[in-house]
């Protein structure tokens, strides 16, 4: 796929010229990496999103980041690495359910325009507007002819976010047709993921290349040099994740902001206070095993 849009890119202006041509297959990925390492390296990576929050509220930039892949890509795992460090209170995560009936009846975009981020905010869109060009057309949730319509006016719509300030990132996140489906099998057999595999997602796993064909389509129609997607190769989780992030804090431009040391108060004096003798309702303590 990369190969596929080089030519288009070539031609854009900016720094992101080579992000898509560069970014390996997955066949040219290295070796899985290590919980150790990928823990460390994350560790790291959550420090400076800390920096990049407090820049963003300093400054009141307002951030949109937009995931977007195939079913079981990895993009509520990487939104999750993103946001487990930070407050939720800077880093927001839209993840809208199914359109009401109301909502179907109104412009497209304006159920998701009420979520787009004020100053000192960053909103990471769990699937965004590009329903439309994906989900929705291949599933046929929505005609041709308002898919194509939609393709047509979403360069425009995101020309007016950038021109108002907003710094607009698009990730799609490809992952493999073996892959995808070793991920589908452990949906089945693994008590924790169950909730992940729906009716929906089982219909998607049949229509990859009908997927494929819709995403070359988005791509074509709305890979614009105001608002460019940028492609992660997500065999392996944890590359992934720690390569978006990266990209993620090149992207934003920050500074780390001064701060006075921080030393603990002296506490107050108990003032004769004493613990009551109330019948506290205690939780037991189990006896896990150690270490």
């Amino acid at each position: 796929m990369a190969k596929k849009h080089k030519k288009k890119h070539d031609n854009h202006n900016g720094d992101h010229n080579g992000d898509l041509a560069l970014a390996p297959s997955p066949s040219k990925q290295s070796s899985k990496l290590s919980w150790k390492d990928y823990s460390a390296e994350l560790a790291k990576l959550h420090a400076d999103l800390v920096t990049l929050q407090e820049w963003v509220v300093h400054k009141g930039l307002k951030v949109c980041i937009v995931f977007e892949g195939r079913d079981t890509a990895g993009k509520g795992g990487t939104i999750k690495a993103i946001t487990e460090r930070v407050s939720p209170r800077v880093f927001r995560v839209v993840a809208l359910p199914t359109p009401t009936e109301r909502e179907k009846s109104q412009m497209y975009i304006q159920r998701y325009i009420p979520h787009f981020p004020a100053a000192g905010e960053v909103v990471i869109f769990d699937r965004s507007w590009y329903n439309r060009a994906g989900v929705e057309r291949v599933m046929g949730f929505c005609t041709e002819e308002q898919a194509k319509r939609f393709l047509e006016m979403v360069p425009a719509v995101e020309r007016a976010m950038v021109e108002s300030g907003i710094i607009l990132l698009k990730y799609w996140l490809e992952v493999s047709p073996d892959e995808q489906t070793r991920r589908l099998e452990a949906r089945i057999h693994d008590g924790r993921k169950t909730w992940k595999l729906s009716p929906m997602d089982l219909k998607s796993y049949s229509r990859w290349f009908d997927y494929s064909r819709a995403r070359d389509d988005m791509f074509a129609a709305s890979d614009t040099p105001w608002a460019p997607w940028y492609v992660a190769h997500s065999n392996d989780k944890r590359r992934a994740r720690l390569n978006i992030i990266s990209h993620l804090l090149e992207h934003v431009p920050h500074e780390k902001l001064p701060r006075d040391p921080v030393k603990l108060p002296k506490r107050q004096d108990p003032n004769s206070y004493c613990e009551p003798d109330y019948p506290y309702k205690v939780i037991r303590e189990r006896p896990w095993p150690a270490g």
